[in-house]
This record gives C-alpha cells, sequence and structure tokens, in this order.
C-alpha cells in the first residue's frame, strides 16, 4: 500500500514539538558545529572546504529554522542523556528531509502527461513550486561581506546609530567579531575538555557561550559597547515568535540571533549575526518616522556608490559615471543611468534596485513573487534597456550630476545590462531564469542579473577591463544554456576551466561545490591567510607563455582591436594556446635564421573568426599593406564574420601592428579568382578541441579503440 505523503503543516508542527523538547539546545548546537565548522591544520585546503558541501549536512537555514522553533517557548538547557541527544538529531534529520520532500511535491505534481505535452510548459512558474528553491538556494553572501559592507552601507548614517544605539557601526563590527574570534578559540578548548568526561556529559554548547565580562577580557573594549551591542542584536520575550508557523514565515530568530539565559549569552551561527547586522537597522531606520525616508535614501545611494567603487577598480574612475540623466532634442528627461562603463566600444550599464523579497512572495503567493521580481529586477532591466537603446542615439544628451555633458563614444560593438541588487535576493538566478522578459539585438547582450556580493567577487579576481568584459560576454552568450544554484559556481568554473559550451549542447548544470576553489581564494584575500589567492585556471596558467604575455600587455588598453585580440586569446583552450605559442616560437626562430618574413594561419570553428600572424621587420607601411592583404583573404576563403591580423616583431615578439576586420561575407568574381591557388589553413582550431584529419561521425566507432561509438565515448 503506498504511503501517504504528509501535509507540510503536520511535519512543520511536529518538528516545532522536538525543537522545544527538553535541552534540544544541545542537539542544535551539535548541528551547528558539525555543519557550520571548518575544521584543519595550519591553513584550509579545498578539500576542508568541499566538507562543506556534503548533502548530508543542513543547510543554515535549516538550523535557523530549528533555532526559530526553538526560542518559540522558553528553553530548557538540560543536558540529554546521550540516547535522547542521538533521539534527537536522527528525528530532526528525518523531519527535515520530509519537509523538503513536502515542498518538492507542487512541482513533482506538476509532471502530468497533459503538461507534458504542452511544449509551453514550465513547473518553475507556480509560486508554490518556487518555495523549494527560495528556501534551498543557500546563501550569496560570504560571512566576511556582511561584515565588510555594513561599514559601507551605514557610513551615512552612523549619527543615527551613535545617537539611538549608543555606538558606530565600526564599533559594533568590532563586538561581533570579538565574539566571533573568542568563540573559535574556546570550541576546540571545549572539544578537548570532552575526552574527560563521560559520554553522559558531552556536549558541544558551552563553545557557543560568552559572558560580557569574558569579551572584556579578551577584547580589551569598553565594557558598556559590548552590552549595547548584544542588547541590540538580543531575542527579547517581547519578541513576537508566534507567527513562525512555516518556513517561508518571518522567523525574528534571524534578526536577533543572540540568546541570553541569565548572566551568559548563546550564538549559535556567527554567520546569522552578521547577516542581521547588515539588514536588521534597516527596520530600525522604518520605526523612526523621522528618520525613515533619509534611512531609504542611504539604502539606495549604497547600491549605486558600492556598484561604481567596484566597477572603478577595474576600469579606472575616468571610464565610469554615476546618475547619468538623459535628455532628448527638446530638454526633456527621457530616463536615467545609476552606473555607465565605456571601455573602447564596448559599454555596461548598471542600474541598481534595493528591494527585498517579501515574505507572501516567500509563501509561494504567485502574485507577490512577480510582483517582488517586477519591481526588484524587471523595472532595473526595462530601464536598463531603454538606456542602452538611447545610448546608442547621438541626439540624445548624456548630462552628469554637475549639469554638464558627457562625451563618450556612442557607437558600440556590444553593450552589457548589469541588474544589481543589494541585499540577499533567495534564487535570484533561478527566479531570473523564469520570470525575466527581456530582448537582445546585435549589440545589446542578453542582461546579467546580480546582487552587490557577486559583482565584488567578480571584480576582485577579473580586475583588469579585459578580463572582466571577458567574462560578462561569455556569461551573457550562455544566458539560457548555463545553469547553477549559485552563480559563484560559474564564476569558478570560469576562473578553473576557462567558461565554454559546446554548440551541441543545449543545457549544463554546475553543482555548488565547483566553487571551492573560490571559496578559499576569497577567504584568503579577506580574512589574510596564506592559502592560495588566486585559483588556478586562465589567471595563472598561461603567464609565462607568449599568448599570456600578449594578454598581460593589451588588458588595459582601450582599444577595440585589443579588446577584440584579448577576447579571441581567452577564449582559446590551453591547448590552442599552445600550439598557437610553439608555432610562433618556431617561425621566430626561423626568422632569426633568414632574415625573412614567416606567418601562421589559424581560423577557429566557433565564433566563425581567424588569426593570422606575421614576423618580419618590414617597415610598417609595408608590414601593414601585407597583413591587410592576408586577413582578407583569409577571411573571405573561411567566410568568416570577422578575422583579426597581428604583426610581430620577430626579435622581440612586440606586437608592431594590429588590424581587426568585421564586415558580412558577400561572394565576389574577382577575389573567388585570387584565392584559387591559396592553400587552406592546414587546420581549424575550436577553442576546446583541435581537430586533426577527417571528422569523425557522431555514430561511428571511436577512434580510441574501445569499440564504443564516438558519440559515447571520447565525444
Amino acid at each position: 500500500m503506498e504511503e501517504v505523503m504528509r501535509s507540510e503543516s503536520e511535519v512543520f508542527s511536529e518538528l516545532e514539538q522536538i525543537c522545544t523538547s527538553q535541552g534540544y539546545i544541545h542537539a542544535i548546537a551539535y548541528f551547528c558545529f558539525r555543519d557550520n565548522t571548518l575544521g584543519y591544520s595550519d591553513e584550509p585546503s579545498p578539500d576542508d572546504l568541499l566538507e562543506q558541501y556534503s548533502t548530508e549536512k543542513l543547510i543554515r537555514s535549516e538550523i535557523s529554522t530549528l533555532i526559530g522553533l526553538m526560542t518559540k517557548e522558553e528553553i530548557d538547557f538540560t543536558l540529554p542523556s546521550p540516547k535522547a541527544l542521538n533521539d534527537y538529531i536522527e528525528k530532526t534529520e528525518a523531519l527535515l528531509k520530509e519537509i523538503h520532500q513536502c515542498l518538492m511535491a507542487p512541482m513533482m505534481d506538476s509532471f502530468k502527461p497533459e503538461n507534458l505535452k504542452d511544449k509551453n510548459f514550465n513547473p518553475f512558474t507556480a509560486g508554490d513550486a518556487l518555495r523549494e528553491p527560495i528556501f534551498y538556494g543557500g546563501e550569496s553572501a560570504y560571512n566576511f561581506q556582511y561584515r565588510d559592507f555594513s561599514r559601507e552601507k551605514y557610513k551615512n548614517d552612523n549619527d543615527w546609530f551613535e545617537q539611538n544605539k549608543g555606538y558606530s557601526v565600526s564599533e559594533a563590527i568590532n563586538v561581533i567579531e570579538s565574539i566571533h574570534q573568542f568563540q573559535c578559540e574556546k570550541l576546540p578548548i571545549i572539544l578537548q575538555g570532552m575526552r574527560e568526561k563521560s559520554p553522559d556529559e558531552w556536549t558541544i554548547l558551552p563553545g557557543f557561550e560568552f559572558t560580557i565580562e569574558e569579551i572584556k577580557v579578551f577584547s580589551d573594549l569598553d565594557e558598556n559597547l559590548i552590552k549595547k551591542v548584544i542588547d541590540s542584536f538580543k531575542l527579547l520575550e517581547t519578541h513576537d515568535k508566534s507567527k513562525f508557523l512555516s518556513l517561508s514565515d518571518f522567523n525574528i530568530s534571524n534578526a536577533y540571533p543572540i540568546i541570553q539565559s541569565g548572566d551568559s549569552y548563546y550564538l549559535l551561527q556567527h554567520y546569522t549575526l552578521l547577516e542581521a547586522l547588515y539588514e536588521t537597522p534597516f527596520f530600525w531606520f522604518m520605526e523612526d518616522t523621522e528618520y525613515k525616508n533619509t534611512g531609504m535614501e542611504n539604502r539606495g545611494f549604497f547600491t549605486e556608490e558600492f556598484s561604481a567603487k567596484r566597477l572603478e577598480s577595474v576600469f579606472g574612475k575616468t571610464r565610469v559615471y554615476t546618475n547619468i540623466d538623459i535628455f532628448d532634442k527638446k530638454g526633456d528627461k527621457a530616463s536615467e543611468i545609476d552606473v555607465l562603463v565605456v571601455f573602447a566600444d564596448r559599454a555596461i550599464v548598471l542600474q541598481a534596485k534595493s528591494k527585498k523579497l517579501t515574505i507572501a512572495a516567500r509563501k509561494g503567493n504567485d502574485k507577490c513573487i512577480k510582483d517582488d521580481f517586477k519591481k526588484g529586477v524587471q523595472d532595473a532591466y526595462d530601464q536598463g534597456l531603454s538606456c542602452s537603446e538611447l545610448l546608442q542615439d547621438e541626439s540624445y544628451r548624456l548630462i552628469n550630476q554637475s549639469g554638464e555633458d558627457i562625451k563618450v563614444s556612442r557607437v558600440y560593438k556590444e553593450i552589457y545590462i548589469l541588474c544589481v541588487v543589494s541585499d540577499h535576493y533567495p534564487a535570484l538566478s533561478f527566479q531570473s531564469r523564469q520570470f525575466l522578459k527581456y530582448k537582445t539585438t546585435d549589440i545589446i547582450q542578453a542582461p546579467f542579473i546580480m546582487d552587490v556580493f557577486l559583482l565584488d567577487v567578480i571584480a576582485e579576481f577579473l580586475e583588469s577591463p579585459l578580463y572582466f568584459l571577458s567574462y560578462i560576454n561569455r556569461r551573457t552568450l550562455y544566458s539560457e544554456k548555463l545553469h547553477a544554484n549559485q552563480e559563484l559556481a560559474i564564476l569558478s568554473y570560469h576562473l578553473k576551466q576557462n567558461l565554454w559550451i559546446e554548440g551541441e549542447h543545449s543545457f549544463v548544470q554546475l553543482s555548488d561545490d565547483i566553487s571551492v576553489d573560490l571559496d578559499l581564494a576569497i577567504m584568503s584575500r579577506r580574512e589574510n591567510l596564506s592559502s592560495n589567492k588566486t585559483p588556478d585556471g586562465i589567471l595563472t596558467k598561461n603567464k609565462d607563455k607568449l599568448l599570456g604575455k600578449v594578454i598581460a600587455s593589451i588588458e588595459h588598453q582601450e582599444n577595440p582591436v585589443a579588446v577584440q585580440l584579448g577576447f579571441m586569446i581567452l577564449f582559446m583552450s590551453g591547448d590552442t594556446i599552445d600550439q598557437i605559442s610553439d608555432g610562433i616560437d618556431y617561425l621566430q626562430k626561423k626568422a632569426k635564421s633568414d632574415g625573412k618574413h614567416h606567418d601562421l594561419t589559424v581560423s577557429f570553428k566557433e565564433g566563425s573568426t581567424g588569426l593570422t600572424i606575421h614576423l618580419n621587420n618590414q617597415s610598417d607601411e609595408i608590414s601593414g599593406k601585407r597583413l591587410q592583404s592576408h586577413c582578407e583573404t583569409r577571411k573571405y576563403t573561411e567566410k568568416a564574420e570577422s578575422w583579426l591580423g597581428l604583426c610581430l616583431n620577430p626579435t622581440t615578439l612586440e606586437i608592431k601592428l594590429a588590424t581587426l576586420l568585421e564586415y558580412d561575407w558577400k561572394r565576389c568574381a574577382k577575389m573567388d579568382e585570387h584565392v584559387k591557388s591559396l592553400p587552406k589553413p592546414q587546420r581549424k582550431i575550436n577553442p576546446k578541441t583541435i581537430v586533426k584529419g577527417r571528422k569523425i561521425g557522431r555514430n561511428e566507432k571511436c577512434p580510441c579503440g574501445s569499440g564504443k561509438k564516438y558519440k559515447k565515448c571520447c565525444l
């Protein structure tokens, strides 16, 4: 007999009963230690971080749910017996799995025969099906981002903090970090001490306990300051906990995560306290009728200013413009751009928003989900699209905050629209795939939806215009093909492997654990660890190779040809770069030996483009004509959309000349006659695969000798 699935409310009610059981806080402490604590010897390694992605671990939102349910009644700190504690743990994990199945049920139930016949069927557009990715999508920010961004986010609100809370934002961060460091040092001591105790006395809860006096001695901070900060984020008996009736309801313990018992305090998840520091003050401002509007203005200002600063770190201040108004011929305001970047023949139009996902939306209300998305993302994109279109029309004026005209190029090869939100927006990329309505043109690319946390990490590692633009170009190119729960996984894959999807693949899913190398590198940079600060991959592998040196020489050059050359090289695989570099080395030796002109031509299947490289000591005039003619000929024979040519000094291998041909291919009788005797390129290079000889059919036996069909083996 088939087992009937219980309702979510039934399971949630049973979970609440166990969470309010005698001594259950010791079970939560166990989960926090097991699933939130990273253990390592000298420095963390990728393997250490990989353990954090185990599906056997609870995610932080699940643990927060347990804490929220526990605090609905007075907490009993009695230490349960080992058997009772083990029963709590096993029962909790079983109930959480059952709840997950309940959240998955609406989507699974939608896979009915009649729905599957509909080619427009999408199970994720219904609100109840979106609750699962919203709850289980994980965090978008690193804990240190919440810490560091809070200082920037509230710098204009410091007077309010000092007058109403008795401390500055920086002082609050100092206290919170001191609590964290104290717990980090205390937990191993508690763990070590358990070895000397009977199993009946085992508990890790004291590792999460502290007093004001202990923090004072540990940090040398003022006792009153410590108390004021703790009181600001302390869960009170007066806080309404009765409305926490489902996973999607507001959990007050997330906003006030510190628990008090007598003179002792407990902080079970340090991440939650940093997140509260970043988000809870907004609600304080909303309760202050006199300061409410100022707090709202500062919040919006932070998103724009932060985005501009991160883009300035990549492109430089002179190429980044903020708060640009667009006026038509009559002098009427047509639109405005929050942040504009113009580099060579590329532009970035960034629109910033500060919209949060409402409780009603988290509960699966279709109308509220779509309404929140429209206000937080769709409206920003629509404005970005309008601005991108007007940006190409020179009859519209661009005016800065000082009322001055902005003189920038108005002719672009590509325009990228970035929509940036300031807070954690659950399942942002997932919702964008389901709901965002957008269009593309030959110039305006697909939009890139992100939060400030992702923008920060992209700018941290792709810190030159060329690397940054190349990634944005690649990410938007694959906007419909590439899927991941977290954008960080996609960025991490790019840094390691160079983001590339074969043309025949229509869907690629990346798992979260791909981001471990990126996690470790950003931790090392922001937390001053000695671990590898740059993932091994595109930023490290080709540094000493010829094309790597070419990239280094042009990555900041504001020149369309340099950008296109950089895009082409960054589009190549390591094998391709090796082959071209080896080819140039060979030609350089020949040129040094005979003093003659030598050249190399490769064509790329994907992207319908190619590269011709000349090595000679001829004058620029002769070299230029020769290079131009060769590129025109090769572009024609390959029927390519574009072709790039370089002329190198055979002694130093420095770039003497560069040319870029971009125009539609048309048959020409004169060119047909001219290219009759031209030898074909010996190979075509796909950026990821070198193809030699005849093409192997998908259904032929694989040449590796396995006996399998090629499509089932090496393909």
